[in-house]
């Protein structure tokens, strides 16, 4: 088997969409593997699983409530529009106090300044206390205590005027 005759079997296995194939002769074997028709069957099956039933339950939920949902949407972001949002900079979870028996470090109304401890993140059993990065006044906390956060979620929403 010449060059030739090898790329010929790799433009066949290609257009085939097989994910394998074995020649062998007496002097002679080659194995040609596609990781993308492989690939495509092992993935695409899920993406459908997963797909679906997310479409199937979100389809209901706007139609109970079509006309409620846009008016307090517009009324949300024109409200949180002045506020300066507190990020979480890590993946982990999301504790208001230092300790079970310590009392919270931020409620709403509270005033915060640059620097100042809002919450702690632990992550991979450290305990990273978050500081403000604003000043002002704490006007709503996104997250309950001991929740899963990913990174950069918003945590805090401060009135910085």
């Amino acid at each position: 088997m010449d060059i030739k005759d090898i790329q010929n079997l790799i433009k066949f296995v290609s257009k085939a969409e097989v994910s394998e194939v074995k020649y062998k002769t007496k002097d002679f074997e080659i194995t040609i593997k596609t990781p993308l028709a492989g690939s495509e069957v092992a993935y695409a099956q899920p993406a459908v699983y997963h797909t679906a039933p997310q479409q199937v339950a979100a389809a209901p939920a706007p139609a109970a409530t079509p006309a409620a949902a846009p008016a307090e949407k517009a009324e949300a972001s024109s409200d949180e529009s002045k506020y300066v949002t507190i990020k979480s900079p890590m993946i982990g979870t999301f504790y208001r106090k230092p300790s079970p028996d310590k009392d919270v470090f931020v409620n709403v109304g509270d005033e915060v300044s640059i620097g100042k401890t809002v919450c702690v993140i632990e992550a991979m059993k450290l305990f990273n206390q978050i500081e403000s990065e604003v000043s002002g006044k704490i006007v709503k906390i996104l997250v309950d205590d001991s929740s899963p956060v990913e990174y950069d979620q918003p945590l805090f929403l401060v009135d910085p005027s």
